[in-house]
């Protein structure tokens, strides 16, 4: 016990918040905010039309533009904004959707979030830390028997999940390699869901190859965030939280993740409050946030406050939300979970998402137990969408979403700055679908159903069909490495 309050002591360096502040003060005026949502309340229809144009520019909004989107109330608008979301997605992304799986590491933490099943002071839930055999054999099963290339690897703040921890975790996810019906099956990116670190630690994570790192404010509003959140625990500092990803930037991670968790205060508030952390790392730093996610509270066990929850995210208001970020911050990654139940997923992937997950468990060493019921005593919350990898991707595919297995930009140097600018431009889409049709097939080939298989096929070959008449430079390029992928090789990229 006093190992763990020491090292709770030695967590927050006073001198990696200060050296950001401007004038003492943090970049989220929560008046200003407010005043703003009140200020557009009925904002003029013209004006928003403007906003559309500009955000298929592929420029970030401003506050005012955002809080102006959030006011429109007008049926007919907010129909365009669908078409304007869908027209970013389809600029930026093309009509590729990335997937991946949560592999949650342990559940031990330090904090004690009133809203959190791993808060410390919840004894009904079951503790775990994943061994390094455990942490082999989920990661076999992610990768070999579901077909995953791609996790957000999810750490608890804990001594017990120190930044050592998590290097070696990275390292063995990394190292596994299983045979699987034709190739092979390996994680190729993992991405990072941990609490905010020091500028050295996450030195440490660069060194062995961290993809995005992700950390959510939960929420903005300063008087929230300190009710949420006690004082006398580390999440309890704002700022510290706050500053994370300028400490990331600075440290050389070369993607970062922003979010906020709907449901702890006005909706609003928070999706302002994106669009000023993006607007302040855009400023600070060249470089917005690579991913943006917004999950909505859900149960927890014994977790109390969530039932009491005042301002619970409706549907219709969830819906909306995802516009108007997708709009705010264009060039930005959304991340839709399986928070969500199917029926929402289904409906609000067509506003601009990007990535969802599959497959999900997140109990502690659930993949490898194969367990099939969620237990809420060794999980954070509940999943709504328990649909199997192999099942999402066929339904994404009859929506005409291709399932991208990508990772190319990341060992060719697409990220950071020159990411952003790929982004911005719509080149990086062009990129991402040679590489999508490439992965895609070899995950049919290696993983699909035969139901999966023929829906797929038949994707690919409208998309090879677009890459001939609109790219006919890579056409040929591109059926070679085809062909070595149907006759057994794998990882090939452009």
């Amino acid at each position: 016990m006093q190992e763990v309050k020491s090292w709770v002591k030695s967590r927050i360096k006073q001198d990696e918040i200060d050296k950001y502040l401007e004038n003492g003060r943090d970049f989220i005026n929560d008046d200003e905010i407010l005043e703003k949502i009140e200020k557009h309340k009925s904002p003029d229809r013209e004006w928003v039309r403007e906003i559309f144009q500009k955000a298929l520019s592929i420029n970030t909004l401003t506050p005012d533009e955002t809080a102006a989107l959030i006011n429109v109330e007008d049926e007919d608008l907010i129909e365009e904004m669908k078409e304007v979301a869908l027209q970013i997605k389809k600029k930026v992304y093309d009509n590729r959707i990335v997937t991946f799986a949560p592999l949650y590491l342990g559940d031990y933490c330090v904090n004690n979030c009133l809203y959190c099943g791993f808060r410390s002071d919840n004894q009904v839930i079951k503790r775990k830390v994943l061994s390094d055999e455990e942490i082999l054999r989920e990661t076999e099963e992610l990768a070999g028997k579901i077909g995953h290339k791609r996790l957000i690897l999810v750490y608890g703040e804990h001594p017990a999940t120190d930044v050592e921890y998590i290097a070696k975790s990275l390292e063995l996810v990394y190292s596994v390699k299983v045979k699987v019906r034709n190739g092979y099956g390996q994680i190729r990116r993992c991405n990072v869901n941990a609490a905010p670190l020091q500028i050295d630690e996450l030195r440490r994570l660069v060194e062995v190859g961290i993809g995005t790192f992700q950390v959510f404010q939960e929420t903005y509003h300063h008087e929230t965030y300190n009710l949420v959140h006690p004082r006398n625990t580390i999440k309890g500092d704002y700022k510290w939280r706050l500053y994370c990803m300028h400490r990331a930037l600075e440290a050389g991670v070369d993607d970062v993740g922003i979010g906020a968790l709907f449901g702890l205060y006005d909706w609003r508030f928070e999706v302002m409050g994106l669009v000023y952390h993006a607007r302040e790392l855009e400023s600070k730093f060249g470089i917005g946030p690579h991913t943006v996610s917004f999950p909505r509270l859900e149960p927890a066990a014994n977790t109390p406050y969530i039932q009491e929850a005042k301002y619970r995210v409706s549907d219709k208001d969830f819906e909306k939300l995802i516009l108007v970020l997708r709009l705010s911050i264009p060039y930005t990654g959304m991340i839709l979970t399986a928070r969500e139940p199917r029926e929402i997923r289904d409906k609000v992937i067509h506003y601009g998402i990007t990535q969802t997950d599959a497959s999900t468990k997140i109990g502690i060493g659930a993949y490898s137990d194969r367990c099939s019921e969620q237990e809420l005593e060794r999980q954070q919350f509940l999943i709504g969408d328990t649909r199997t990898l192999d099942e999402l991707i066929r339904d994404l595919a009859k929506f005409g979403y291709i399932t991208s297995f990508c990772t190319a930009g990341y060992r060719c140097g697409r990220t950071g700055d020159l990411i952003m600018k790929l982004l911005k431009t719509g080149k990086e889409g062009q990129f991402c679908k040679l590489n999508a049709i490439l992965t895609f097939k070899e995950w049919l080939l290696d993983y699909a159903s035969n139901e999966t298989q023929e829906v797929g096929d038949r994707l690919i070959q409208k998309e090879l069909n677009e890459v001939k008449e609109k790219m006919p430079r890579v056409y040929d390029k591109l059926m070679e490495y085809y062909n070595r992928i149907e006759n057994g090789e794998r990882d090939l990229f452009f």
